[in-house]
Formats: C-alpha cells, structure tokens, sequence
C-alpha cells in the first residue's frame, strides 16, 4: 500500500496538535520521530493514534541486540503502524528488534534505516570510511534487512528500484529527501520530487516541511497525496 506519511518534526504536544487540527477530512498517515517523542514521551503516541492516525515512530534504534530487543518490546507496546532501527547494527540486532516486534505485535511493520538521506558519497568515505559505492552499501544494508526478517528499509527514492531489484517488490521502500519541484533543498542531499518518487518505486515518502512549513499544509498535503499516488 502507497501512501504519503508526512513528518510532524514538532518539538511540543501544542504544536502538532495545532497541525493535525488543521486537517478536518483527512487522517495523514504521520511520522513523530525523537525530537517530538523526547519532549513528550509515549503518551504523545498514544493520544496521536486514539485520533485515527497511523504512526510511523522513528526512534531509529542502534545498540547491542539484547537492548535493542528490550526497547523494542517497548516501543512495540505503543502499538505504532511502523518503526525502525539502524540497518548499521547489523543482522542480529535487526532479529533482535523483529523479535520483540512478533512476541508483541506482529502488524508493526519494522524497517531499518540504510544511510541518512543527509549523507553523501564523501561523508560515507571520508568520515565513516566505508569505501563501497554509497548506492552498493544502502542495497547490501537492506538485503541484510530482509535477510533478519524485516518489512523494508528507510532508503532515499533514488535507491528505491534497485532496492527492490535485489530484494523483491514486496519489501517496502520508505522514502524520505521528498521535494516538491519548485521548493528549496534544504539540508537533504539525495532528494527527488514525489511524482518522480512514485516513478521509481517507493512505496512511501515521508514528507515534512515542504507541508509543515506551508503557508496552507492542507493544501501542500494534497498536492503531495497527487503527485505521488496519481
């Protein structure tokens, strides 16, 4: 299933509040990820789901597995729709996490996170000294995702079709660094539009303020929900 999960990067209850009021029709699939969740706690989760949303909760988990699969439990009990950890952690700390996720909750679709869509070519050499291909090192991560069970991974769109070509259409692509053609890039560096997204095949794009920051998000939402699913 396709879908446009928007980023509500808000650092306080009041403000996303305020946003998810403005939409009076629709139920935005919404991603709150640490900043909003390290100012408010579990309840926000809990509050923003009893409304009708479904939540991706980005916490992008990275310990040893025995922790990892000991927050997991946790977050799983927050019954989100998705979460995720960091595919860096390797294969059995991705079992860990989808270990948890089954004894809890089975329908949480748990991804991993491939490269941040803010890292380039010469931060993955230069500063993490991964010599590979950064396009060879995402696709290996999520083959190493699918290999511990999981559901997909966090990938830009510009990964997306050789992602499914190596691991099959059914594992997920879930796809931050979305802009609309006319907007500015800001700090994303491996970005695309969600017309050209949908091309591609992500299966979902996450996008914030290119809605959050509009002066009418509402709109901004709309036209996203267009470009993207057509």
């Amino acid at each position: 299933m396709k879908d446009v999960i928007v980023a509500c990067d808000f650092s306080t209850k009041e403000e996303i509040m305020e946003f998810l009021d403005l939409f009076t029709e629709e139920k935005p699939y919404v991603k709150i990820g640490m900043e909003l969740f390290y100012a408010e706690g579990p309840q926000m989760v809990k509050e923003i789901k009893a409304r009708g949303h479904r939540i991706f909760l980005d916490l992008k988990l990275h310990d040893i597995p025995n922790t990892v699969y000991k927050a997991m439990r946790n977050v799983a009990l927050l019954n989100p729709d998705m979460t995720n950890v960091h595919a860096a952690g390797g294969i059995e700390m991705m079992k860990a996490a989808q270990k948890a996720i089954d004894e809890i909750n089975p329908k949480i679709e748990l991804i991993a996170v491939t490269q941040l869509t803010s890292t380039s070519s010469e931060v993955l050499k230069n500063e993490l000294w991964i010599d590979h291909d950064i396009n060879d090192t995402i696709v290996h991560y999520a083959a190493n995702a699918s290999e511990a069970g999981l559901a997909g991974v966090v990938c830009s769109p510009l990964e997306a079709e050789m992602i499914h070509e190596k691991v099959g259409k059914a594992f997920i692509t879930v796809t931050p660094g979305i802009r609309f053609a006319d907007a500015k890039q800001d700090d994303q560096k491996r970005i695309t539009t969600p017309a050209k997204a949908r091309e591609i095949g992500s299966d979902y794009i996450v996008v914030g303020r290119p809605i959050t920051a509009s002066s009418d998000p509402v709109e901004a939402y709309k036209r996203c929900v267009k470009e993207f699913l057509g």
